[in-house]
């Protein structure tokens, strides 16, 4: 770990021309004098985070982990953005002096090649479409990085996300809530969070909307309040997973947890498919596609189709109609809940199957200790193996699994 903060200056003193609410029942934060480790990205949410947990009286420490390099996965060196770049760490260095708080540095790169790309390469290689940030959350930010805020004496671990916390205590747990700002609700993402993680976890940020976390972020630092969001996924900073697909599978010996898939060469052509099982065409290798892609398909079909199956063992991409990609029923596969598994034979609540999915009612019926049914009350569009579904009743997360099939 690596101290890099800037010499002592006159910290910076929030003036906030609007009401922030504490109110623990809507956001459980820290009492005054806690001590807190704050995830600091380099970006807004983040460095207003620290800030406000600063403002109401807590002794903060600001890391920011060192996930990747670019010689290890290629790709943009000359034209960094989003996360994760030296930039934004002096970025977050330049936040820190302005709070007058020690800042550093840690190295968790390996932590994160095997949590995080290592799964992320795997999932693809096995027909499936991964969402990293689910890996990043639950293996290294409230994993790692939580032992490490352990070691150090903190309380609590905090980030920028869009999220709540709060405790009921009548059933002495701890609950994961929507943020206020639907449009950046990221409580999707946190599903793995269990008990422990979230009694020693606050997000400073999940009351505020994103025009009032910008205008917080303008008195700390005009360059940082002016950057704009990241959506992808920092370690493909130039978006290009075929190249990163490639160029990682060249170098890294792939894992299969079968035999029936090529390891040696796990991104070649095969055939396109209809569902009937006619040949239409030739893929460029199946970990390069996902359940609803209808661009780059490179068919002369007539009617727009979309790809409604991977079948890696026999390296075919199975396309359909818009129809066919619609689906009653998935199966979930690693299910976990955020307190207590439901005592009912089916539960019914609100599930998203994608980050950006609006939610839709269904019917949980659990199958094994960690696999579950889940059954909608209206068929859903590009049902994707691999992404997260997420269970909610109202604001609140109950828990989540992977989608298997």
């Amino acid at each position: 770990m690596i101290n890099i903060s800037l010499p002592p200056t006159q910290p910076v003193e929030l003036d906030l021309d609007f009401d922030l609410d504490f109110d623990p029942a809507i956001n459980l934060l820290p009492p005054a004098g806690s001590t807190v480790v704050v995830a600091m990205s380099g970006g807004v949410d983040s460095s207003v985070a620290a800030a406000l947990l600063k403002h109401i009286g807590c002794e903060v420490i600001g890391i920011t982990m060192h996930l990747w390099d670019y010689d290890q996965v290629g790709g943009n060196v000359q034209h960094e953005h989003g996360c994760c770049t030296v930039e934004d760490r002096n970025d977050a260095r330049v936040v820190a002096g302005r709070l007058g708080i020690p800042y550093y540095v840690v190295d968790f790169r390996e932590e994160f090649q095997k949590g995080v790309i290592e799964r992320f390469v795997s999932e693809y290689i096995h027909g499936r479409t991964p969402n990293p940030c689910v890996s990043c959350n639950s293996q290294v930010k409230f994993g790692v990085l939580l032992d490490r805020a352990r070691a150090l004496g903190a309380d609590f671990v905090a980030t920028g996300h869009y999220a709540r916390v709060i405790h009921d205590p009548v059933a002495d747990r701890y609950i994961l809530k929507r943020g206020i700002d639907n449009n950046k609700d990221q409580s999707y993402a946190l599903w793995e969070m269990a008990q422990d993680e979230l009694s020693q976890t606050v997000f400073p940020i999940g009351s505020l909307t994103k025009p009032q976390t910008r205008k917080i972020a303008e008195q700390l630092a005009p360059r940082v309040a002016q950057k704009k969001d990241s959506y992808e996924i920092c370690f493909i900073q130039d978006e290009s997973y075929e190249r990163f697909l490639r160029e990682w599978t060249a170098d890294h010996p792939v894992q299969a947890d079968n035999g029936l898939l090529n390891i040696e060469d796990p991104i070649r052509p095969g055939p396109i498919v209809d569902t009937k099982g006619n040949v239409l065409g030739e893929h460029r290798g199946y970990p390069l596609y996902t359940i609803g892609q209808r661009r780059g398909l490179g068919l002369a079909t007539g009617t727009p189709v979309y790809v409604v199956e991977i079948q890696p063992e026999s390296n075919t991409v199975v396309v359909g109609k818009d129809e066919e990609l619609k689906r009653h029923v998935l199966i979930a596969e690693k299910v976990s809940w955020q307190s207590e598994r439901p005592s009912e034979e089916t539960i019914r609540c609100e599930v998203k199957i994608r980050y950006k999915h609006e939610g839709t009612p269904a019917t949980i019926r659990m199958l094994e200790a960690d696999c579950a049914e889940i059954t909608f009350d209206d068929p859903q569009r590009a049902v994707t193996p691999g992404q997260s579904v997420v269970f909610y009743d109202g604001e609140a997360v109950l828990g989540g699994g992977i989608i298997r099939e």
